[in-house]
């Protein structure tokens, strides 16, 4: 009973990060769909300006700030779930996945700040997060990585090395 027990457990714990990409996945096709919605709308505008009556035109006015209204929606959606409130509650609850433990880094605290550059050797593969999903961090695009910077976590463009988010004192 006991082995049961514990192989039961030890298949949902490996089952929920999983969990996480798909819905990650979900959301981020919404905000495609709905931008391509807008880009379709837009278009449609267009045609109207050009080619329709006074009336179409009003029409697909009206259709672009629906698309708009959408989109914004969709996108406060994916930033409401995979943003900022999120792991702020998910951390206050989790504390133990958020200890700082005895992480230590070869060079001195640097409070870094978005839109700056910074050298390789604070962006380097051990200091990536390879788990964001754990953190309840947003998705990344391509060529950007969550990396740890002592209790900080940054958003960089491995490519160019540029910052694109800071979360400040993220891990207890």
């Amino acid at each position: 009973m006991k082995k049961k027990l514990m192989l039961t457990a030890l298949m949902a714990a490996v089952a929920m990060p999983a969990m996480a990409p798909a819905a990650i996945a979900q959301t981020t096709r919404e905000v495609r769909r709905d931008r391509e919605d807008l880009r379709e709308e837009q278009r449609e505008l267009r045609r109207a300006e050009r080619y329709g009556s006074a009336r179409d035109v009003r029409r697909e006015r009206e259709d672009v700030r629906d698309a708009r209204r959408d989109l914004r929606d969709s996108v406060q959606d994916r930033n409401r779930r995979w943003g900022n409130e999120d792991w702020r509650g998910w951390r206050d609850r989790n504390r133990g996945t958020y200890a700082r433990g005895s992480w230590r880094a070869p060079f001195r605290y640097n409070g870094f700040r978005s839109g700056v550059r910074i050298a390789p050797q604070y962006f380097g593969s051990r200091y990536y997060i390879n788990d964001p999903w754990r953190y309840r961090l947003p998705p990344t695009g391509y060529n950007q990585r969550w990396v740890r910077h002592y209790d900080d976590v940054l958003l960089v463009d491995v490519r160019r090395g540029i910052v694109i988010r800071v979360i400040r004192n993220f891990f207890w």
